[in-house]
């Protein structure tokens, strides 16, 4: 569990993370009510901030050391990893409840840049692919949310899914 006050790509683990309601972790330079993406803030500032948190799963970690890239968490600039719970096949509007407090809602897929590979060499095509036979992008990178309901996470808590109406977005 991560958050970092400056732009970097990867962020430092932490016992804990206060994710704040509307707005993201705390001390994180990501949060914010409107958009904190360094490249989107040039051009769409006054935006409403969809990434006010980056989770991915952990098993993504032993599949990626199993193929030559030791990573981490928190190398990959996600704020919170999972276990068992699969952020990936969640639709959006899906809501997690992490730990005894914290909501957070999925609004979509982490678009990952090239600065995996200025990480890892070559990182990037394993945690975002193009099938050149149907068209298709494989995403692997985790999912962004919005932080609905404020508390304090920590390592091994409690993440439940509550999914949203019928029809799903993905």
């Amino acid at each position: 569990m991560g958050s970092h006050g400056t732009y970097a790509f990867s962020k430092p683990n932490h016992a804990s993370v206060r994710l704040l309601a509307g707005l993201g972790a705390e001390g994180d330079v990501h949060a914010g009510e409107t958009i904190r993406h360094q490249f989107r803030m040039t051009y769409e500032p006054d935006l409403p901030n969809l990434r006010q948190g980056h989770l991915m799963r952990e098993e993504l970690f032993d599949e990626l050391t199993a193929r030559g890239y030791a990573v981490a968490a928190g190398e990959l600039g996600e704020n919170i990893t999972t276990r068992d719970v699969d952020p990936l096949g969640l639709p959006s509007g899906s809501l997690l409840r992490l730990g005894d407090q914290a909501v957070v809602e999925v609004t979509g897929l982490r678009n990952p840049c090239a600065k995996i590979n200025d990480f890892r060499q070559g990182l990037l095509k394993e945690v975002f692919a193009l099938d050149p036979v149907s068209g298709t992008f494989t995403f692997r990178s985790g999912i962004t949310a919005v932080v609905r309901r404020a508390g304090t996470v920590r390592p091994y808590d409690a993440a439940e899914v509550e999914l949203p109406p019928l029809p799903h977005r993905p």
